[in-house]
């Protein structure tokens, strides 16, 4: 009983290795998107890596024929999730190409638009509606396309004194025309 075991935990240690050797570079450019760290740096993207890896891993007798990368990624999603969601406001500007945007908006980017999840999936691995999706989702490419980059998204700021409010506009607070 022991050899037999052994043998089985040694092949699912060879599977797993090659699993991490042939994904683990996406999964952890996705973790550095996630994080909004710059590549060179990226302790956090690590470290929520190296966690989603270990329930993987935990988990992988009882995959089943289920994607070992989609179950990271579900795991990464609901590790960054958990941890990240509690800070609302968006990173500093100038860190990962990501950091203008809130949490909740670079995972629903990430996972919508570099990993190309259906906004149904998204929406159930998020436990949010499919409209929020799409609301999130865009509200997230308005802000990467805008060239102040979030300037004007900072919560501390007066409203009058926020990119593009022209007095007596209602972003500035006033009433408008």
């Amino acid at each position: 009983m022991g050899k037999r075991r052994a043998a089985r935990d040694e092949r699912r240690t060879r599977e797993f290795a090659a699993f991490v050797a042939g994904a683990g570079g996406r999964l952890l450019h996705v973790a550095t998107l996630l994080t909004a760290e710059p590549p060179q740096r990226c302790v956090a993207a690590e470290r929520l890596l190296t966690a989603a890896l270990a329930g993987t891993y935990a988990r992988w007798d009882q995959l089943r024929g289920e994607d070992p990368y989609e179950r990271t990624r579900q795991e990464l999603a609901a590790r960054f999730a958990h941890s990240a969601w509690r800070h609302r406001r968006p990173g500093p500007p100038g860190h990962g190409p990501l950091a203008a945007l809130t949490p909740q908006e670079r995972l629903v980017l990430v996972l919508r638009l570099h990993e190309g999840v259906a906004e149904e999936v998204t929406a159930a691995t998020l436990g949010l509606p499919p409209d929020r999706v799409r609301a999130v989702c865009a509200r997230a490419v308005a802000v990467l396309r805008d060239p102040d980059h979030g300037r004007d998204r900072d919560p501390d700021r007066p409203r009058d004194q926020r990119a593009g409010a022209a007095p007596g506009s209602r972003a500035a607070g006033g009433r408008g025309p």
